[in-house]
């Protein structure tokens, strides 16, 4: 199994949704969270002063999945989350050894 950690554009959040539904994919976890990468930010101008916003509003998009479909879902999200500018997001991978569904006790690909 495969964790897939997503950070997104708060405005590709609904088509990066629907393509892992579209998929398939039943089930994942959803957080607004704040940062940058390398554009550092950029500077605004509020009531005429100038002020610098380094940490900006992404969405972070988690999804445990089995191996065979993570790649599908990669170019899924990708594909979603595109637009061509810096501050697109990224896509991280994450090896899991396990998982356990709490209600029936299931482990494995079965609890996921």
């Amino acid at each position: 199994m495969t964790k897939i950690e997503a950070i997104v554009r708060p405005n590709r959040f609904e088509a990066v949704k629907e393509a892992l539904i579209k998929l398939g994919v039943e089930g994942m976890t959803v957080s607004e969270v704040r940062g940058h990468g390398r554009q550092k930010g950029h500077t605004e101008v509020f009531r005429g002063r100038e002020y610098d916003v380094d940490l900006l509003p992404k969405v972070k998009v988690e999804v445990v999945l089995k191996d065979d479909t993570v790649e599908q879902a990669i170019d899924a999200i990708s594909g979603a989350a595109y637009t061509g500018k810096i501050g697109d997001g990224k896509i991280f991978l994450y090896k899991v050894d396990n998982a356990v569904r709490i209600r029936s006790k299931e482990r494995g690909e079965l609890a996921i």
